[in-house]
């Protein structure tokens, strides 16, 4: 095993009750993975581990969570039907003006439409009525400072990293959440040994210890880690990054068995705190 494990823990699932919105019928997490709208979503599950991940979080569905970087909705199509009714769920974007300072004016006048326009997606994705979804930039969110229960970012700290914007961000974490509240972080991991300049975020794949060493410096403390979401198959060494694998398969028909057999990335899972 080429990684170094900072913590090793047994971790027990528990059943996840949730309350459906816009059906305010109580169902449990297999049937909200199990619904019509996530058909093309439930091929990765063996490899994201939804149900184990947010139990191992340790998140309810009366809590204020704050999902970072929603992106393509993956984990919002559970998270937000999962919280929204008895809960508060809010989808946070990066700040575009510093995250997307060299995209195109079009790509950055539809990301700062983020805060409008998301609301409506999820509608569109999940049934769940749009006014019950929030959505911010983290750089303009002065009204939930300090409101948060969890903030949860899924395989996106690279893209901060790359940017050079993590501990900026992880700091925005900080004030948003409530004291003693979480950030629940699954992230691709690269080895411990890996050279540095594998590991700026530009391939996909962060150190652990790196990741750790970078919410501990903005005052978080680690709570626990778990290997729910790892992949010994994976040498996370792949000369087109994390993209190499599915479901980008970044190579096309080159090698595309072998990659396949791989399956989706070797991830940490980790629980961060706010000093209550």
């Amino acid at each position: 095993m080429h990684r170094v494990i900072l913590t090793a823990l047994a971790v027990t699932v528990l059943p996840i009750t949730l309350a459906t919105a816009g059906h305010h019928e109580s169902a449990d997490m297999g049937k909200l993975l199990a619904a019509d709208y996530r058909d093309e979503d439930r091929a990765r599950d063996q490899y994201r581990h939804p149900a184990e991940t947010l139990a191992f979080f340790g998140l309810t569905p009366d809590m204020a969570v704050g999902e970072y970087g929603p992106g393509g909705g993956w984990y919002t199509r559970v998270l937000a039907p999962w919280i929204a009714s008895d809960g508060t769920y809010v989808g946070i974007n990066a700040d575009v003006e510093r995250y997307m300072a060299n995209a195109s004016p079009e790509r950055q006048a539809r990301a700062k439409a983020f805060p409008e326009t998301f609301p409506g997606r999820v509608a569109e994705w999940t049934g769940v009525d749009a006014e019950r979804v929030h959505a911010v930039e983290i750089d303009e969110a002065p009204d939930w400072q300090g409101k948060l229960d969890a903030v949860l970012t899924f395989r996106g700290l690279h893209g901060l990293a790359r940017e050079d914007l993590a501990d900026e961000t992880i700091a925005h974490f900080y004030g948003l959440l409530k004291p003693g509240g979480i950030v629940g972080v699954v992230q691709h991991r690269a080895s411990e040994d890996a050279p540095y300049d594998y590991t700026r975020g530009h391939n996909g794949y962060l150190k652990q210890s790196e990741v750790i060493a970078m919410f501990e410096s903005e005052g978080f403390e680690l709570v626990k880690t778990a290997e729910i979401n790892a992949n010994p198959k994976d040498p996370a060494n792949h000369d087109t990054g994390v993209w190499t694998l599915p479901p980008t398969l970044r190579k096309g028909d080159t090698d595309r068995e072998r990659y396949v057999g791989i399956g989706e990335s070797d991830r940490m899972t980790l629980v961060f705190r706010k000093p209550a």
